[in-house]
């Protein structure tokens, strides 16, 4: 071990600061920091911090037993897309790590599960072009160091589009390529989905006890999307060996992963991947191929938290393993001077000033990938539910 990192943990275990965790967003979440990412250049709420146990819920949709699992069943439930063959778990499989393991998802049409879910005939949809991200510590998105997290403000999808797990709920609804298809229109999706979950028994008395309200006016789709979301912000991930690094626990990691740590910081990498969530959450273009409508070129910082389970990576699933990602961002030399997909530098946004060539000796890849994985748990959840209240199949 390192003397700088030996000093390190043996200054946070002789402090021992604890976070304070809140459950709601009346006050703001206190993190047990670190002084490791303090460098020069590395902005303040990029200092790493351990990752609280429970994620913060919106004044408006308190977490409770009743309405999570009420969000389980919904979220597991074919009965939510128009051809009842699709559920939320199709492309956020728990096996995969709460993502589909593929480059790129299939929604309606597909057949199969995972790396191996493929179109039943002749593609007629369009393919929705990003990689799936994961679910794991969502409840955590827009989460920094030093401010005030703002459960009804994180920003959601690759491009942040839309805000809080809340308003993310329905745009798979809707989508034509997740969970609509040509069977119901847009405008439409949402209601028929509420229509369908409220013709069901079980679902009626579930609505009932999760919201207080009769059960022939609690199944409305408000409802359904905050038992969605009350379920998807359950979802954290144990502690990691980091975690456990930062708060003091010096064995948590071995020399190897101590020296990737150090290759981390001095390659400039927590100047994005920084904070609790080792993410900004903010827009950059580092001139990848455009491939959604909105913020043309610019995607969210993704957080690298549990990436062990969760290849292929990138905002397109391009690169098949964390080394493909790892040289990628050593051979960006070109990169100030012409987009990766041979595009116009003329076109907005500009790229991101902090794009750069990481200029690493490859040998140091084997101790940054190996300090990669320690911001991965597999103790995660992995349950699927027995049955769904719609009777439908899983088929995960």
């Amino acid at each position: 071990m390192s003397r700088s990192l030996t000093a390190l943990w043996i200054f946070l275990a002789m402090t021992g600061l604890e976070e304070q965790l809140s459950c709601s967003a009346e006050s703001p979440l206190q993190l047990r920091t670190s002084p490791l990412a303090i460098k020069q250049s590395i902005p303040p709420e990029m200092q790493f911090a351990v990752l609280p146990l429970s994620a913060p819920a919106p004044t408006n949709n308190p977490s409770t037993e009743a309405k999570v699992a009420l969000g389980r069943l919904l979220f597991f439930d074919p009965i939510l897309s128009s051809t009842k063959d699709v559920s939320c778990a199709t492309c956020h499989n728990p096996r995969f790590g709460w993502t589909d393991g593929r480059a790129i998802p299939i929604g309606v049409g597909g057949a199969g599960i995972g790396p191996a879910r493929t179109f039943r005939g002749p593609a007629s949809l369009p393919v929705l072009p990003v990689n799936v991200p994961s679910i794991l510590n969502v409840g955590f998105n827009g989460l920094v160091t030093g401010t005030k997290f703002d459960p009804a403000a994180a920003p959601m999808f690759w491009d942040s589009r839309v805000q809080s797990l809340e308003q993310q709920v329905f745009i798979p609804l809707i989508s034509r390529a997740e969970m609509r298809s040509d069977d119901c229109p847009e405008n439409e999706a949402v209601t028929q989905a509420v229509l369908r979950v409220r013709a069901i028994d079980e679902y009626r008395e579930r609505f009932h006890a999760a919201f207080g309200q009769p059960p022939d006016v609690a199944v409305t789709a408000e409802h359904l999307a905050q038992a969605i979301a009350a379920f998807e912000r359950s979802l954290v991930a144990p502690r990691t060996a980091f975690d456990r690094f930062l708060a003091g626990d010096g064995s948590a990691l071995n020399a190897q992963q101590q020296q990737g740590l150090q290759v981390f910081q001095e390659a400039g990498c927590p100047q994005c991947h920084g904070g609790p969530m080792l993410s900004d959450f903010k827009l950059h273009s580092i001139g990848l191929p455009d491939v959604t409508t909105h913020n043309r070129r610019q995607f969210r910082t993704p957080s690298l938290r549990n990436l062990r389970h969760t290849a292929p990576y990138m905002h397109d699933g391009s690169k098949r393993t964390l080394l493909d990602v790892l040289v990628f961002y050593d051979e960006l030399s070109e990169a100030v001077t012409e987009t990766l997909d041979g595009g116009d530098t003329t076109l907005q946004p500009p790229l991101d000033p902090l794009l750069k060539t990481l200029n690493l000796n490859p040998e140091s890849f084997p101790a940054l990938e190996a300090f990669l994985n320690t911001l991965s748990n597999d103790g995660y959840d992995q349950s699927v539910p027995d049955k769904v209240p719609s009777g439908l199949p899983l088929r995960l």
